[in-house]
This record gives C-alpha cells, structure tokens and sequence, in this order.
C-alpha cells in the first residue's frame, strides 16, 4: 500500500531541515576560522615581551585566553544568525512549494500552478505538474465522452428493438412477422458490432504487451480488399490497390482489424460510384499504408477528431445517412497503432474524401 499524508509518521519540514543545515554551515565556518587562528598564534612567543622603549606586548597565552573567549560568543552569534536567515532564506526558497501543494489538495483539474520567474528546478517541477494536470483532465474528458457516447450506442439498438415489439404488440392483425423478425435481426446485429468494437478498443487500449511477429502487410491488405469487394461493387466503388512488399512487426490479428476498419470506413463513407486507393510503400525502418477514398467534403476541425470513439465525419450522433458504421473504427485503428508504437496520420482529401497514412515498424 502506498503510504499517505493520514499514515506517515510526524517528522521535521524542509523548512526546518534547510534552516538547521544553514545555520549548521555557519558555525562550521565559525569553527574553521577558530581552528585558523589557533594556528596562527602558534606563532607568538610565550613568555614575557618586551618592546623598545621599555613598553608591553601580550604574549601567546594573553592572545589565547582573549582570543578563546570572545570566539565562544562569536560562534554563538553565528549560531544564531544562521538560524534566523536560514528559517528566512528556506522560507523564500520554498514558497512555490506550499503554492504547488496547495493546489495538489484542492483537487481541481482545471486549476494550475502557472509559477511565475525564471526557469529553475521548482519552475520545471510546477511546469512538469501543470503538464500532468492536463493529461490527466485531457483523459477524464475524453472517457467521460466515451462512456456517455457508450451508453447511448448501448441503449438506441434495445430501444428500438423495444419500440418495434410495442408496435408490433399493439396493431396485431397489421403486423409483419417476418419483416419484424429481420428488423430486430438487423438491430441486434449492429448492437453486436458495437459490443464488439468496443471489446477490441478496450484490449488494444489497456496498454499491455503484444506480439511482435512478422507480418505481410500486402498480404493482409490484399485479403481485406478481397473481402470488401463485394460490397463496394455492389456500391459501384472501384478499390485500387498498390503496393509494394513490406512485412511489420506486430500482431498479426490486430493488424488485419486495422487494414479491415480502413477499407470499410472507406468504402462506407464513400459515394456511389467512388474510388478508394490503397498503397503500400516502404519508408526506412517502417512501412506505410495509405487509405484514400472519395467522399463528402470533410472540415478539418472534424478530421481531427475522428479518432475519438464515436466521432462520425457527419457529426458525433447517429442519423439516417450514417446507419453503417459504430464511429469506433478510427479509434480502434488508433489505439492498434499506439500499440505497436507507429504513427497515424488523417487528413481531409481536395475534392471530398479523407486520406490516412500509417505508419507501422518494420520486421
């Protein structure tokens, strides 16, 4: 169990910890001065001196004697004085960190250090905390979203199936049983799809290890593009493929779920009689898939945020014109992509359309 501020044992602060070595140090330096002149007067003669003239100089045991008792209160005074400019000086050094504890207690993510002055350890350090703040709200925002947006995808497939039977119950003689049973079908089956996305989104998200085999990048683009041709011909879109040889390292299953949600995000927001291309080229130690197809002119500011769970290029909500699709197929492919440490890349296409670029380690 990790200790806590309730089961720590009562201790001296920094404060005090700074102001005892402060004034430590002085009467240190008070001492070697001492020591200093304790030598030196090694070097007055003992005994009885006379001077010309028939005056009196004092002798090494009169410079001892005076120079011992006023040393004690010399050091003394030094004692002292290490300890009030030290408990002031520690009192200035440390204030940004009663500010950044302070803050740490509150508990509010939207509040920040913002230390002012120039840069230091403690600047770094508030800067540093400042920065985790952030993360931290940037991730409790977005799984807010996404659990809002989860259970909302979750609900809409039960209540429609529930609305459907309420119909169904209430006219009898006008209903369809077989058109009934294949709506329900259908409905259950996108309820599935998005159980299972957000299954694979959760596996590739918890951060843990995955396997680092070989894989035929063309290969699996080809059994995917194979897969979708069917349905993109019955779309009338063409799907054109080139590509270069180029094996990854990676997992071979999480890789094919990549290519697959690709080309079927591309495919299905698509227009009837578009194009989608796909490429495959090797870039140095990686290899890169790029995804293009035509489609609805897309706002950049939306591009950027298809990769969050949910997010549709027409909007976050489902409507008629997006009744394919979970809006997870992005976030998984991001999420799989982090996984094996490559890069993503997405951009809206001149004309309508997006492009994605991915680029994922070499074998």
């Amino acid at each position: 169990m990790l200790p806590s501020e309730s089961t720590r044992r009562p201790g001296l602060s920094v404060r005090v910890k700074l102001t005892l070595s402060y004034a430590a140090l002085v009467v240190v330096a008070g001492i070697a001065l001492f020591a200093v002149g304790l030598l030196l007067l090694r070097f007055v003669p003992e005994g009885n001196i006379s001077v010309d003239g028939g005056g009196w100089a004092p002798n090494r045991s009169n410079l001892l004697e005076v120079f011992v008792r006023y040393t004690w209160w010399a050091i003394a005074g030094l004692a002292a004085f290490g300890l009030v400019g030290g408990w002031v000086l520690a009192g200035i050094v440390l204030g940004p960190l009663d500010r950044m504890t302070q803050v740490a207690r509150r508990g509010d993510l939207d509040e920040r250090i913002a230390l002012p002055g120039s840069r230091d350890e403690l600047t770094d350090l508030a800067d540093a905390f400042d920065a985790m703040l952030a993360r931290v709200q940037h991730t409790l925002d977005e799984e807010r979203r996404f659990a809002a947006n989860a259970s909302h995808e979750l609900r809409t497939p039960h209540a429609i199936i529930r609305t459907m039977v309420e119909v169904a119950q209430a006219d009898p003689s006008g209903r369809d049983v077989d058109t009934l049973l294949a709506r329900i079908a259908a409905t259950n089956e996108r309820a599935i799809a998005v159980t299972e996305s957000l299954l694979a989104l959760a596996r590739v998200g918890r951060g843990g290890e995955i396997s680092r085999d070989p894989v035929d990048l063309a290969g699996v683009v080809a059994g995917v593009v194979e897969e979708e041709s069917r349905d993109a011909a019955g779309r009338g879109i063409h799907l054109l493929v080139s590509s270069a040889p180029a094996t990854i390292a990676g997992d071979r299953t999480l890789v094919e779920r990549l290519v697959a949600n690709l080309v079927r995000n591309a495919v299905v927001h698509n227009t009837p009689g578009g194009s989608v291309w796909l490429a495959i080229e090797a870039d140095g130690s990686r290899a890169v898939l790029s995804v293009e197809n035509t489609g609805p002119v897309l706002d950049p500011a939306v591009v950027a945020t298809l990769t969050e769970p949910f997010v549709r290029g027409a909007g976050r909500s489902r409507g008629p014109e997006s009744a394919e699709g979970s809006g997870l197929g992005l976030a998984i492919v991001a999420g799989i992509v982090r996984a094996h440490g490559g890069s993503l890349r997405l951009s809206a296409r001149d004309g309508g359309g997006l492009v994605v670029r991915v680029g994922l380690p070499s074998a």
